[in-house]
């Protein structure tokens, strides 16, 4: 019997990072609802009192980013009383946004192996590798530490917002460590929350009070609600609950720290669970396929888990700059697989369409914004991409497509029987 410890880490909408990911994906909203050809590579940064959006655009849109910004960052919660350094009505927003390459839009608008297709117009926005993953460890087909940890974190800031712990600021992380046998969760060994707090509580303002008053509330508020429906149940008196282990976390937020679009891409996807191609999603339109093809990898695999073809698929896709179709799709199973790796890869090449163009259509990637009343990206830009019970999002409506599957290997799996 093998056993070992896995841990992967979430944070809140508060991090500097994830202001930055919310900027970026805030900008591409408004952008894409108003002329959805949009091309945008937004990145964002912040630090004590200062917000600089950079990047490329080529639109017919006209947004004022100023007010964009400081309304995402009042949303989030740095204003007034509470923002600690960056407060969303006086921080300074500059704003340095360059015309796409065209040496790049060239590619993007006709792909170099179209045939004519409408589809097979749009090539890929860049060159890369993207990785898909699904296991069957939670309902939303998704791994478990980090399936845990955005729960930490969505609760975390919950009960900031609806002031059930008042004294609760932006910042936070959470982390979780799940005990593994053969492959499969037993036990969660450690629950860790950082969270950004007042100097005072309640006339508490020594470290050794404000640790256990903030873990007492933490356990109670956030850790027992966000675990009530799990089989795995973490126990106070068994599992090891850190919580602010430098003893106090009142300094955060971008005074505490530079944020930078980007920067959390495992937080953003499986937590460190399967392997990640390098892209970063946020503040990048669909034609980057960092963004559409890691979207429609994660669709293949969650498919074929869904279908029963496996307990555990990883889906690697490359594309060339300007190239419509994949350079390459493997399909990986870690020996879960009801047929052969092989089949499974010939399975996804026959069944899924993953030129850009297909995969923007299929999601409906820019029309999303608009359709959602101008907040898509930016929903998906904390708490991850993936998963998101919270969210209706078309990459992880996968009935169709695991019915589809299903049928197609009818007669090479037999009912009932399990995967290895």
């Amino acid at each position: 019997m093998s056993r070992y410890v896995f841990t992967s880490e979430s944070v809140t909408e508060g991090h500097p990072d994830k202001i930055c990911d919310q900027i970026s994906d805030a900008v591409l909203d408004a952008l894409l609802s108003a002329d959805p050809a949009s091309r945008v590579a937004c990145e964002t940064v912040v630090n004590t009192g200062l917000c600089l959006v950079t990047g490329e655009v080529s639109t017919t849109a006209r947004v004022d980013i100023t007010s964009l910004v400081r309304g995402v960052i009042e949303t989030i919660g740095y204003s007034g009383a509470k923002a600690g350094g960056f407060d969303a009505n006086s921080c300074a927003v500059l704003t340095a946004l360059d015309q796409q390459s065209p040496d790049i839009a060239q590619g993007v608008n006709e792909a170099d192996d179209h045939d004519g297709d409408p589809l097979d117009l749009v090539g890929a926005g860049d060159q890369g590798i993207m990785f898909g993953f699904a296991c069957d460890e939670t309902p939303e087909l998704m791994p478990l530490p980090i399936s845990l940890a955005h729960r930490l974190a969505r609760r975390l800031a919950q009960v900031r917002h609806d002031n059930t712990l008042p004294y609760l600021l932006p910042d936070g992380k959470t982390q979780v460590s799940v005990v593994y046998e053969d492959d499969r969760p037993v036990a969660i060994d450690t629950l860790l929350i950082s969270t950004q707090h007042l100097a005072e509580i309640d006339g508490i303002s020594d470290e050794a009070g404000l640790r256990q008053r903030i873990a007492d509330d933490l356990w109670t508020h956030v850790v027992i609600p966000a675990t009530a429906d799990l089989t795995l149940q973490p126990e106070r008196a068994s599992v090891r609950f850190l919580v602010n282990p430098t003893g106090k976390f009142v300094v955060g937020g971008p005074q505490g720290d530079a944020g930078l679009t980007g920067r959390k891409i495992i937080v953003d996807t499986y937590g460190g669970t399967a392997r990640h191609g390098g892209g970063a999603f946020s503040g990048k339109d669909p034609t980057k396929v960092d963004r559409s093809a890691a979207y429609a990898a994660r669709h293949v695999a969650k498919s074929l888990v869904a279908a029963g073809l496996a307990r555990r698929v990883e889906v690697q896709l490359s594309y060339a700059i300007g190239v419509a179709k994949p350079v390459s799709i493997l399909v990986q199973s870690s020996g879960t697989g009801k047929i052969s790796d092989d089949d499974l890869t010939a399975l996804v090449q026959e069944h899924f369409d993953l030129r850009p163009g297909a995969i923007i259509e299929a999601f409906g990637l820019r029309d999303l914004p608009r359709q959602r009343g101008g907040r898509f990206y930016q929903d998906v830009a904390a708490y991850g991409h993936f998963g998101r019970p919270d969210l209706n999002l078309p990459w992880e409506d996968v009935g169709e497509a695991a019915d589809r599957l299903k049928q197609a290997t009818a007669d090479r799996v037999p009912v009932g029987q399990p995967a290895a």
